[in-house]
């Protein structure tokens, strides 16, 4: 151990001692290979030979440090480095033959100058490889290593740049933790070749049967570019092997942060939709919103303020965020200033129930685009509660539509949700409401109204997602209401995106449907969590049937069956038949709704009973359970 700490003190020095006796060997070898004898020996080819070789250990050495060669440490050093190193000696041949012409020092001839360099190249490079090689695969502590409990078998997928460097990281600093088996990777013409020593050892469907011959603990996936539908295959092929998987994100995040290690992470549910990428007409959204004074309700909400934060992209001349709830508002109004400092953002206390403050909102910012993203939401808490699920969203909703007329608002998007076809539910009805307003409105106004529809967002307030991860950490159970229950899903990003794209088609009386994909089952998004948390279902955390809730659905729908679906430029955008009723009709159901508020003798029934003559797709849950089963 000493000898190995000294011999690390004098690296450099031990180092220019094997290079020159490189030296003095290539010259040597280059010597017996012209003269075919030994008479490299004799006195007079012994004085050529001595007066070279002096000549070219001064000028080797003086380039190889003027190269910095001597700087490197041995263990890091690419194949940048080793062209530095033949680049150094081919320089420094060179110039030993030009100071023997100049100074009329007798030495060995130019074409055996440049055989020596390319000898005394191909041998410093070689040593260097040997001992980077010795280093890198730690074979000083191999049987350590080996025998080391802690040690996992690692599969890596993808046989990319990336996975070059996760190699690397490994070899070099990493030994103790990972034993790498094979990388996968579905181009056939890598089959059975390596990267940085490791086998190219099948395509995506060999992932099953190398994890059970190597019993792999880990997977990377380290595929940075491709196709939604691609990955989510390759991880759900993954998933089902029982090793704990990480991932590569996209390209950019990666170049936001250079050490690849540090970027993998957990498998987020988002990566196993399966979804596209989206793919947006910028201009057209930038004409929508730059330079307008955009008004956006229940602007701290999942939705909200993720419009909040695209939108302001576009530069707009004001952004007014209005949101009851303050904390959220603050939060959002914080992050946007932070994030775009020169930018005109006004965050606004009120409510949507409130008449008098939407009118000094409207009056004070005269907004041209209004997204109203304010609602009640949760099902089961509005059907305990169905008044108020009646007050915020259709009334809020009337009361901000009218605003709108009045103040010339130019383009009003409502969002709705899938609840509202064919609802089950109060909160479902309140939304199809909202959309029959805006309809109603759009016939009667210069304002362009639309309604946006869409069904779940991963990931916002009271949605399943963070309810499940919430559930898995503290040990379980899961709850499921029914093993059969679906919906469709898509992210907040994803939402917002298509709302705003949408927004750009309005004409007015619209009702855009956005393309959700393929419903999901609830009970296999509970599977999928649990597994990719590194746990077993009803092993390690138990999944519990709890019953449908009140007013739950077991299948979601994004139309109406009298409705039909008109394209759209979008290829993720249709648009709903018109249904359009008239404003007296209207006003005649809302004073129904209006007159629950002063009957003192109301009940849930009355109002849920209401709301059934009002709205009349709203039918009991049972009814509609029972048909779909």
């Amino acid at each position: 151990m000493e000898i190995i700490n000294l011999m690390k003190k004098h690296r450099i020095i031990i180092l220019r001692i094997v290079d020159v006796f490189i030296l003095i060997i290539a010259y040597a070898l280059v010597e017996l290979f012209k003269s075919e004898t030994l008479s490299i020996f004799t006195s007079s080819n012994r004085q050529i030979f001595t007066s070279t070789v002096l000549l070219g250990i001064i000028v080797f050495q003086i380039f190889l440090t003027l190269f910095d060669c001597y700087k490197n440490i041995i263990r890091y050093e690419s194949g940048k480095d080793y062209l530095i190193y033949g680049f150094s000696c081919m320089v420094s041949c060179v110039i030993v033959s030009m100071l023997g012409n100049i100074f009329r020092i007798n030495i060995m001839g130019p074409r055996s100058n440049i055989l020596a360099g390319i000898l005394i190249a191909v041998m410093m490079i070689t040593y260097r490889l040997i001992i980077r090689l010795f280093l890198t695969d730690n074979i000083v502590h191999k049987s350590e290593i080996i025998n080391s409990s802690n040690k996992k078998n690692l599969l890596i997928i993808g046989g990319g740049g990336a996975t070059r460097d996760i190699i690397k990281i490994i070899k070099s600093s990493m030994q103790k933790n990972y034993n790498i088996v094979g990388i996968i990777d579905d181009d056939e013409d890598k089959l059975n070749y390596a990267i940085s020593g490791i086998r190219i050892v099948g395509n995506r469907y060999k992932i099953k049967e190398v994890c059970r011959s190597f019993q792999v603990d880990v997977i990377f996936f380290s595929i940075s570019s491709i196709s939604n539908q691609d990955k989510k295959e390759i991880l759900d092929i993954c998933q089902s092997t029982g090793a704990k998987l990480r991932i590569l994100p996209s390209t950019a995040d990666i170049i936001k942060n250079k050490n690849i290690m540090e970027n993998l992470r957990d498998v987020e549910i988002e990566d196993l939709l399966g979804r596209d990428a989206i793919h947006l007409d910028n201009e057209n959204i930038q004409g929508l919103i730059e330079n307008k004074v955009v008004l956006i309700t229940g602007g701290g909400g999942s939705i909200g303020s993720e419009l909040c934060r695209q939108i302001i992209r576009y530069s707009p001349n004001k952004l007014v965020i209005l949101d009851i709830y303050e904390n959220n508002l603050y939060d959002i109004e914080l992050e946007l200033k932070a994030n775009y400092p020169n930018e005109s953002i006004e965050a606004v206390v009120g409510s949507v129930r409130d008449v008098n403050r939407l009118n000094e909102v409207f009056e004070e910012f005269k907004p041209e685009l209004v997204f109203h993203a304010a609602a009640h939401k949760h099902v089961p808490l509005m059907e305990n509660n169905p008044l108020e699920a009646i007050k915020n969203n259709v009334f809020g909703t009337y009361n901000v539509v009218n605003c709108a007329d009045k103040y010339n608002v130019k383009r009003f998007v409502l969002i709705s949700t899938d609840k509202a076809v064919n609802p089950t539910n109060i909160m479902g009805a309140s939304k199809r409401l909202c959309e029959m307003i805006v309809q109603a409105k759009d016939k009667a106004s210069k304002t362009e109204f639309a309604a946006v529809r869409f069904g779940n967002v991963l990931g916002s307030n009271g949605s399943v997602i963070p309810l499940f991860k919430k559930q898995i950490a503290n040990g379980g159970p899961v709850t499921v209401t029914h093993k059969d229950i679906t919906r469709f899903f898509m992210t907040i990003p994803e939402a917002v995106q298509l709302i705003l794209q949408a927004a750009t088609y309005a004409a007015g009386g619209e009702i855009f449907v956005l393309d959700m994909g393929q419903p999901v089952k609830i009970y296999d998004l509970a599977v999928s969590l649990i597994k990719l948390s590194g746990l077993e279902p009803d092993v390690d955390i138990n999944i519990k049937i709890t019953g449908l809730r009140p007013g739950e659905k077991l299948y979601e729908e994004l139309l109406m069956s009298e409705e039909g679906l008109t394209a759209t430029k979008h290829d993720k955008i249709f648009i709903s038949k018109p249904m359009y009723l008239e404003q007296k009709q209207l006003e005649s159901k809302l004073d129904m709704l209006r007159e629950l508020d002063y009957d003192e003798n109301f009940t849930r029934k009355k109002i849920k009973d209401a709301m059934k003559e009002v709205v009349p797709t709203y039918k009991d849950p049972e009814e509609v359970n029972k048909i779909e089963k």
